[in-house]
C-alpha cells in the first residue's frame, strides 16, 4: 500500500525591495517609490484627492474659528468694559486706542495663518 501525501504547495517569499530580486541588494538609499502627483489626485477627483482638499478645508476653518472666536471674545467683553462708570473720553479712547489695534492683531493672525495653510498645501501638492 502506497500512502498518500497532500501535493506540496510552492514556497511563498515576500519581495520587500525589487531591484533585489534575483540580484545581491546593493547598498545605499532606496529609490523613493512612485506615486502619482497629488494634482493629479485632486484633478480627478480620487479619494486621495479628496482627502487633500478637505484636510485644507478643515485647516482653514479651524483658523477662521480661531479668529472669530478671539473677536467675539473681544466684542462680547466690550459692553461690559463700557459699562464701568467712566468718563466719555475714556470710552473713546478704549474704542479707538485699545480695540482697533487688537482687531488688527487678530486679522493679521489670521491673514498669515491662511496663507501658511495655503503654502503648505501647495507645497504637498506640487511635490
Amino acid at each position: 500500500m502506497s500512502e498518500q501525501h497532500p501535493p506540496r504547495r510552492p514556497r511563498r517569499e515576500t519581495v520587500t525591495y525589487a531591484s533585489a530580486v534575483g540580484a545581491e541588494a546593493v547598498p545605499g538609499p532606496r529609490p523613493r517609490p512612485q506615486h502619482p502627483p497629488a494634482r493629479s489626485e485632486i484633478s480627478e477627483q480620487t479619494t486621495l484627492g479628496h482627502t487633500y482638499v478637505r484636510s485644507l478645508m478643515r485647516s482653514q476653518l479651524r483658523a477662521a474659528l480661531t479668529g472669530l472666536g478671539a473677536l467675539a471674545l473681544l466684542v462680547g467683553s466690550l459692553p461690559l468694559l463700557l459699562a464701568l462708570p467712566a468718563p466719555e473720553a475714556a470710552v473713546w479712547v478704549t474704542l479707538g486706542v485699545g480695540v482697533h489695534p487688537v482687531v488688527w492683531a487678530i486679522a493679521r493672525w489670521y491673514v498669515r495663518r491662511a496663507e501658511r495653510n495655503e503654502r503648505d498645501f501647495t507645497r504637498l501638492v506640487e511635490r
